[in-house]
């Protein structure tokens, strides 16, 4: 029976001595949740978690695209699509994405993610040459205007062959190599780091009716499966990001749970990226029916995932989301 470590994530100023930092950042843990299926869950200290566990919980992250992470990340988010759920047509040609991104970047963003395929609930594959003609351009003009490292938003390896040409420095891929394969040696072969992410079934029919016997623990254990298949195919674990897909797959109580105990993942060594921008559940909690109205509460997930040392949000709303997180920093850290 698997055992799983969730250390239970402090930011009071406050810190016991035998504290150790968590993935090396600005929070810190003492107290871990020990979890085992079927098993009522217990609090035990440190000195009772095996070392190698409190080794990956506790260790310094890597850098990302030369990104320190002992401070939070904001990725901004640029869909060159017609038919993203928030901000679908708005900035599919370049004269409107290109600007926007730079916008981005003043307000704060420290990385940009570019996609050129929606992937929300019910979307159509979309053919390698029309995301290429998407993404390859732009990817490319932001780089001549900005240094800001550039994440490719792609399921397929020759669109992310293709944008690492143009200037992209990660590769996210919100399938975690399921539904391309291929993509594995093309981000092998050039040594950039790339977010996996867990999702159930594809955007065209991930919302029917999704089913887990534990999320928390079942999204945990595809993203170990995962890295381990990284790990196998030449890619280390300290260039793997997680992501466990908010929405991609989950019902709002689903969403909820991932979310409560989201530092478990913490447990896999990796660093942790987070999407939570304005989708659906937000709204549904609080009552917001567009997705341009779900600000403040995208904002407020962001910040209680940054109390658990979440290091990159993936957002919309960039401005709104660094001033919120400045003030949450100077608040929380010591």
């Amino acid at each position: 029976m698997t055992v799983y470590y969730r250390p239970i994530a402090q930011v009071d100023a406050c810190r016991p001595d035998d504290a150790m930092p968590l993935a090396g950042s600005w929070s810190w843990f003492n107290t871990v949740e020990r979890i085992e299926r079927s098993q009522k869950p217990t609090l035990i200290g440190i000195g009772d978690v095996p070392a190698d566990v409190i080794e990956r919980i506790s260790s310094d992250r890597a850098p990302v695209a030369g990104l320190q992470l002992d401070q939070p990340k904001i990725m901004g988010i640029l869909n060159v699509t017609p038919d993203s759920f928030s901000d679908g047509g708005k900035f599919l040609e370049r004269s409107n994405g290109v600007p926007h991104a730079l916008q981005m970047v003043a307000d704060g963003a420290d990385i940009l993610d570019i996609g050129g395929e929606s992937t929300r609930p019910g979307a159509k594959e979309v053919t390698i040459e029309e995301e290429i003609a998407r993404t390859a351009p732009v990817i490319e003009a932001i780089g001549k205007a900005s240094d800001v490292p550039i994440s490719i938003d792609t399921r397929k390896s020759a669109v992310a062959s293709a944008a690492i040409t143009a200037g992209a420095t990660i590769v996210n891929d919100v399938s975690g190599f399921e539904f391309d394969p291929r993509l594995k040696d093309v981000v092998a072969s050039s040594g950039l780091p790339v977010c996996l992410m867990h999702s159930q079934g594809d955007p065209e029919n991930m919302q029917k009716d999704p089913r887990y016997d534990d999320v928390l623990l079942d999204v945990y254990d595809f993203l170990q499966t995962k890295i381990d298949e990284a790990e196998a195919a030449g890619i280390p674990r300290d260039r793997v990001i997680v992501d466990p897909g908010i929405g991609f797959g989950k019902t709002l109580d689903h969403n909820l749970r991932l979310l409560r105990g989201i530092s478990l993942f913490h447990s896999l060594g990796c660093s942790i990226l987070l999407g939570v921008s304005r989708k659906r559940f937000i709204g549904t909690l609080g009552n917001a029916q567009e997705a341009d109205q779900r600000i403040s509460g995208s904002v407020a997930v962001a910040m209680a995932a940054v109390s658990q040392g979440v290091q990159i949000l993936r957002v919309h709303d960039v401005g709104k989301t660094r001033q919120a997180l400045s003030l949450h920093m100077a608040v929380t850290s010591a």
